[in-house]
């Protein structure tokens, strides 16, 4: 499959954020000059490959359409993976994730105005006890499913924790806060994994790699495993907020330096402040940051407009693409899933979904949480 070609967060992430660190926080240099790995395929190898793709011969009206629009996200990363470090790649990816609203930088100053996160985030994991929770956790699925071929390693040449393909991804020099374990959990093996191992299940296999423009529902829908399982903290929904406030500004033309220097007068830790930084500004500049607390907020509205869950864990799609995930499904084109997330088999996380349906307000989802 031509998508599982296309690494993409991984080949627009520095390989040499952690060892920048240091030097940038102490002020000397302006931008850290990252590094990105070799691609692993040629851009115009992919695009050729591409061209010969045959989407006229798909019979079927719905799934046509589907294929037709990744084959063109498919196309725009390839773009941008030729253009980084260039203003080009910024373009791009605004053409890809979007850019920030008025509304939704309105709701991001208001999360940062109204959150008090003093004293967090506590207790940390290292990269290796993370490993363990991971391993543990994955194990749960193959006790539903043995063949599930999901898998965790901790990785040198990674930022982070994330998941690319099948398999999550840990920093070596990560550290989760304790507080956040189960969330991040949830997030990354109970949302990404489980719908990647659903979606790759389906006769559409593409549905495992995701469809056109999937990410923003995806990051939403995984920050709703976090609410689910009672761990999304007010450092954390801060954060979602934060990153959007940094991509606006990368827009409107703030250097790194400005960037962090906002995020830290707004009370972010300088070293916290500097993960966040490069994240948005990797690259030339990524916007992708900015689609968690826009997913979160979509998928509050699909809720409290009478919506259910239930299809959107059949593999990575857009929430805009569900009435076309449906007709598939009501024709019985795609399969049951073969993993329900653990933390939506919690009875306690329907009664926090109906909370989320029922707020206006997102920091009532963080009550009782340090």
């Amino acid at each position: 499959m031509l998508s599982s070609g296309i690494r993409f967060i991984l080949d627009v992430t520095p390989v040499d954020a952690e060892a920048h660190r240091a030097e940038f926080l102490a002020g000397t240099v302006k931008e850290p000059p990252f590094r990105y790995r070799e691609l692993d395929a040629d851009p115009d190898v992919l695009d050729a490959q591409l061209d010969h793709v045959a989407l006229d011969r798909v019979g079927d009206p719905t799934l046509g359409d589907l294929l037709r629009r990744k084959h063109r996200e498919m196309k725009l990363q390839l773009e941008m993976l030729r253009a980084r470090g260039t203003a080009d790649f910024r373009a791009l990816s605004v053409e890809l994730y979007g850019a920030v609203g008025p509304t939704l930088r309105g709701q991001a100053q208001d999360l940062v105005a109204r959150l008090d996160v003093a004293g967090q985030p506590g207790d940390m994991l290292t990269a290796e006890e993370f490993l363990a929770l991971a391993e543990a956790e994955i194990e749960t699925y193959r006790e539903d499913d043995p063949d599930v071929g999901i898998h965790a390693e901790v990785r040198p040449d990674v930022s982070g924790v994330l998941v690319e393909g099948s398999t999550l991804l840990i920093s070596e020099t990560a550290a989760v806060a304790a507080v956040r374990g189960d969330a991040l959990l949830q997030h990354e093996v109970g949302t990404h994994l489980v719908t990647q191992v659903n979606g790759s299940g389906q006769p559409v296999k593409t549905l495992g790699e995701g469809l056109a423009g999937y990410d923003e529902t995806q990051e939403g829908l995984a920050v709703l495993a976090e609410v689910g399982c009672g761990g999304l903290t007010p450092f954390r929904l801060r954060q979602l907020a934060v990153r959007v406030l940094t991509v606006h500004r990368m827009l409107s033309g703030a250097s790194f330096r400005e960037a962090h220097a906002a995020l830290v007068a707004d009370g972010v830790p300088a070293g916290t402040a500097y993960t966040t930084v490069m994240r948005v500004y990797r690259s030339g500049g990524l916007t992708k940051d900015a689609i968690y607390l826009r997913g979160l907020l979509d998928l509050r509205d699909h809720l409290a407009g009478g919506g259910t869950l239930d299809l959107l864990f059949l593999g990575k799609f857009a929430l805009r693409d569900l009435p076309l995930v449906q007709d598939l499904h009501d024709r019985g084109i795609l399969r049951p899933p073969r993993l329900t997330p653990r933390w939506l088999r919690d009875p306690r996380a329907v009664t926090r979904l109906h909370e989320v349906a029922g707020t206006d307000d997102l920091t009532t989802l963080t009550k009782g949480l340090g």
